[in-house]
C-alpha cells in the first residue's frame, strides 16, 4: 500500500466521519475495511485509535449494507455537488 500523505490524511478523515461507509474508501483508494482498520492503527495514536475503534463499532452508518435509509437523504440546496471525492465547479 503505496499512499502519499494526502491519500492517508484523507483516509483518516473519512473514517472518522460518521456517514462515510468503509465502501466509499474502498471506492476510492482501493482499501478493504481491515486495511482501513491497520491504517488507522498505526497512524493514531493509541488511545485515539481506541476511541475511534469504539465509535465505529456497530454503527450501521459505517456499512452501506447496514443503512436505514436508500435514497432521500437531506442535502442543503447550497451545498455543492460532490463527486468521487472532488467538488465539481458551476
Amino acid at each position: 500500500m503505496n499512499l502519499d500523505l494526502r491519500a492517508v490524511d484523507r483516509i483518516i478523515e473519512m473514517a472518522w466521519e460518521d456517514r462515510t461507509p468503509f465502501e466509499a474508501i474502498t471506492f476510492q483508494f482501493d482499501l478493504k475495511e481491515q486495511e482501513v482498520i491497520n491504517l488507522m492503527r498505526k497512524e493514531l495514536k493509541p488511545s485515539s485509535f481506541r476511541m475511534w475503534r469504539k465509535r465505529v463499532q456497530g454503527r450501521s452508518t459505517k456499512h452501506i449494507k447496514k443503512r436505514t435509509f436508500d435514497k432521500g437523504r437531506f442535502k442543503c440546496s447550497r451545498q455543492k455537488t460532490i463527486t468521487n471525492n472532488s467538488i465539481s465547479k458551476r
